[in-house]
């Protein structure tokens, strides 16, 4: 059997603060084949980000703290590595483009250069060669007169270009995976629109495997073939995209999509909200975080916590007591 670019087991984080230990990722676990795209969606402080950055090993410590699991990729347990080691997994095999670009590309720097160092840093390439390499990859993420704007700092990119710079930056040493970390946030409708499609054609034409981190299920829709769906720092239901939409079986999913406007709905027709807020992690609830949100929780709910188990469909996962019963509409 061939073996997965990635996977986590039971990888738990946590962040000590003066109110007490902040329970951040509790026991995910979960595989991403080369060349496939997931998409790990869910409410702000539900664990997304904190997971993908404890990947690189990028959290700080203290007070963040790495409680156990594994992080194998390529079969190598990223959290065993040396830093030195780590140093040539970074950038290098694994890529990551965060939210703001502004505060990842160092203003003192100018864009062509903070590309070509990860060129010559991972590549080897001489500074020629870095330049010329950076030019083609400004270029490729459709920046107009690349070559030109290598000598110009960050601050006289617009937004949307910066982030496209990040994502040449990532894309530089054709990592195996690149991870974005709601990378669209802060840009409006159209340039959101214009990344996501860069970045599904990138990944269709270099084969990388791509995590997609979002709260934007249209986004999910359009670019991610699987979906990790994350609550309160747990994955609470996982599957191909096709079935978290036409069979959504968690009622925390089921909100997340009732929230959505849909162009196939009658005028008129009532968005849902999910009530109450998401759990203090410093306190998690004894059963189901979710179970205090939930229209659908009964005794077994608030006394432990549901694992994840197949749903029916293929790859399909769901840590819920009920989700039979809601699946087929007798759940009260």
């Amino acid at each position: 059997m061939e073996q997965p670019l990635l996977e986590l087991k039971d990888l738990r984080v946590s962040f000590h603060t003066d109110d007490g230990i902040v329970h951040a990722v509790n026991g995910v676990s979960y595989i991403l084949e080369q060349g496939d795209v997931l998409g790990v969606v869910g409410e702000s402080g539900c664990g997304k980000s904190v997971h993908a950055l404890s990947i690189m090993r990028l959290i700080p410590i203290p007070p963040g703290n790495i409680e156990s699991g594994q992080v194998l990729f390529h079969g190598k347990d990223l959290l065993q590595l040396s830093l030195e080691e780590l140093r040539h997994v970074r950038g290098g095999q694994i890529a990551m483009v965060f939210q703001d670009p502004m505060t990842s590309l160092n203003p003192a720097y100018t864009v062509g250069y903070q590309i070509m160092e990860a060129l010559m840093l991972h590549q080897g390439l001489s500074k020629a060669d870095a330049r010329a390499r950076a030019g083609e990859l400004l270029a490729l993420v459709g920046i107009p007169g690349a070559a030109q704007r290598l000598d110009d700092y960050p601050h006289q990119f617009s937004g949307g270009m910066r982030q496209r710079a990040m994502i040449a930056m990532g894309l530089s040493c054709a990592p195996d995976l690149l991870i974005a970390d709601e990378p669209t946030t802060a840009l409006d409708v159209t340039i959101q629109a214009q990344i996501v499609d860069l970045v599904k054609r990138l990944q269709q034409e270099l084969g990388m495997a791509v995590m997609w981190i979002t709260h934007d299920l249209g986004i999910v829709a359009e670019l991610a073939k699987k979906v990790n769906v994350m609550y309160a720092g747990y994955i609470i239901e996982r599957g191909y995209v096709r079935d978290i939409f036409k069979h959504t079986r968690h009622p925390y999913t089921l909100g997340l999509l009732g929230s959505l406007p849909r162009l196939d709905e009658a005028p008129g027709t009532k968005l849902i909200s999910i009530p109450g807020l998401p759990p203090d992690l410093v306190a998690l609830p004894k059963g189901c975080p979710f179970v205090v949100r939930c229209n659908y929780a009964a005794e077994q709910c608030k006394e432990s916590m549901p694992p994840l188990q197949d749903a029916g469909e293929v790859d399909h996962l769901i840590a819920c007591w009920r989700w039979e019963e809601i699946a087929r509409g007798v759940a009260r």
